[in-house]
């Protein structure tokens, strides 16, 4: 059996199986290794799981129709039984059929059943080792190993071993991250910081709390019409509108699903974050361990950091706290989730521990996020926020004016009740959207400043601005503005400037990253032009 050679990033190579492949499949002192073969008990218990959870509804749903009670779960049973050996008996197959091993160039997998699949990731190209485990692989001392290169061609780039021992995987992370160590100096390795049970008082106050309060409500109700309830719910719900009024009974009820969205943000909140820990390993190399029932740990070569984001939503910033995200290559995943998971370096804290945070990951005695001296906008980008606003808040109001007009009064009245709230909240909001308008320069870092429902404060190494793209429509360019987006290979690949004066704006891409844009500039007087 062949292979197709592989290249400098990696490579994979998909072979009919016909035979016994003695050379993916060797003796131990080939190197290759095994999963943990404990898989096959995930596995089975996780099956278990899902099929209880289908299994109870569908039960109660053949027992109301009539079906006698011995028969429902004799069928219940044998389904489950049979998905559960199913489940198992298919993961037993990759079990058997998977073997990884790390050599001195390469990292590589080999799986597959009828299809043989061969990955293989060249050591100096892979960025990342990140170790995750549940609350069944934590008891079994198991965890799910995912190693990458960081780059943004889908499964190629990564290989996952699922599951092996905690010990093994923590072998792997050390191995594959191995670097020359550096001079610590004042910024050695260590802890840089660790879990504050006071952090938590900021999970209610995330934009999560009203989404998973809303799910809870969407909860009940499937819950109720599995169990064939969901008349009388709705009849008791007739029934507390009867007996208080409708604005008192809907604040109940809202306040309802505000607690039940706090509690369910905390929830989240402390299974993220308990146990958090940031530290700078030997060699350069950050490390993000979290985690209550599922456990993470992050690694981010120093190498690759590019810099930080600062971020602060609103109900967060009001109190004063910020969380903060690695700028680094080689974090693509190819769920946003998990980037986002992948790049936390901080939970909503004080925002002066996250700007100490911000300085010690970044090796500087001063964050630039907080030490750098912005530049305002002008005032036409307020102008501009302001009409986006209140556009943005009036097109409900009209759509409500228009159905009313056609329909009903009482919806003339939700439209003005509507317009009372909407339109000064619109105000307020871009107002303080352009207030957190600012660019600057704080040493080697670029620093970006912009939003109001979720502030974001960028400081990007000037270094690691690979181009400028600047964009200007026929409303900003009649305003004497434009927008600068700095590119980079790191974090989003791109922070952008907004609403920046034209003149001062392409005189800042210039002093940023000198030479980078001149060729593309006319310059008359003191004022610059872009082209293209």
């Amino acid at each position: 059996m062949s292979e197709s050679a592989p290249s400098s990033a990696g490579s994979t190579a998909e072979v009919p199986e016909s035979g016994p492949d003695k050379g993916a499949y060797g003796a131990p002192e080939e190197g290759w290794r095994s999963l943990d073969r404990r898989t096959l008990l995930v596995t089975a218990v996780v099956t278990a799981g899902v099929v209880l959870g289908a299994g109870v509804p569908t039960a109660v749903g053949m027992a109301g129709g009539g079906m006698p009670l011995g028969e429902v779960l004799a069928w219940v049973l044998a389904g489950a039984g049979l998905v559960i050996g199913a489940g198992t008996g298919g993961d037993y197959v990759r079990w058997r059929r998977t073997r990884y091993r790390v050599g001195p160039e390469r990292a590589e997998l080999h799986t597959g059943l009828f299809l043989l699949k061969r990955r293989s990731l060249a050591r100096e190209r892979i960025r990342s080792v990140d170790l995750t485990a549940n609350v069944l692989l934590r008891i079994l001392g198991l965890v799910k190993v995912r190693i990458g290169t960081g780059e943004q061609t889908g499964g190629e780039s990564t290989l996952e071993l699922d599951p092996v021992t905690r010990a093994e995987g923590e072998r792997l992370r050390r191995e594959l991250l191995a670097r020359a160590t550096e001079e610590s100096g004042a910024y050695g390795e260590g802890a840089l910081a660790a879990f504050d049970r006071k952090w938590i008082r900021y999970a209610p106050l995330s934009f999560l709390a009203p989404v998973l309060g809303a799910s809870a409500v969407g909860g009940v109700l499937q819950v109720s019409e599995w169990f064939g309830a969901q008349s009388r719910l709705f009849d008791w719900l007739g029934d507390f509108f009867r007996a208080t009024t409708v604005l008192g009974g809907s604040l109940i009820l809202l306040a309802g699903m505000g607690l039940a969205g706090a509690v369910g943000a905390l929830g989240l909140w402390i299974e993220m974050w308990w146990n958090y820990r940031l530290e700078r390993e030997a060699g350069g190399t950050l490390r993000v361990r979290r985690g209550l029932l599922t456990s993470r740990s992050v690694s981010i070569e120093e190498r690759r950091l590019r810099g930080v984001e600062v971020v602060e939503p609103l109900g967060v910033r009001m109190v004063g706290a910020a969380r903060v995200d690695a700028v680094a290559t080689g974090l693509a995943h190819e769920d946003e989730d998990e980037r986002t998971e992948a790049k936390a370096l901080l939970p909503a804290a004080p925002r002066t521990l996250a700007d100490t945070v911000a300085a010690r990951v970044l090796r500087e005695p001063v964050s630039p996020t907080r030490g750098a001296t912005l530049i305002p906008h002008p005032r036409a980008a307020r102008g501009r926020r302001l009409r986006w606003a209140l556009g943005y808040a009036l097109a409900p109001v009209a759509v409500l004016t228009v159905l009313g007009l056609l329909l009903t009064d009482v919806l003339l009245y939700v439209a003005a009740a509507g317009a009372a709230v909407l339109l000064p909240v619109a105000v307020l909001l871009a107002l303080d959207a352009y207030r957190n308008l600012g660019h600057g320069l704080s040493g080697r870092y670029l620093v970006t400043r912009s939003g109001t429902l979720a502030r974001t404060t960028v400081a990007l190494q000037r270094g690691g601005v690979i181009g400028w793209r600047v964009r200007q429509s026929v409303f900003q360019r009649r305003a004497g503005l434009l927008t600068l987006t700095a590119t980079t290979a790191a974090g989003s690949g791109g922070y952008s400037v907004h609403d920046a004066a034209e003149g001062e704006g392409l005189a800042f891409a210039e002093s940023a990253v000198p030479g980078l844009l001149a060729p593309f500039l006319v310059r008359s007087g003191t004022r610059s032009r872009s082209y293209g």
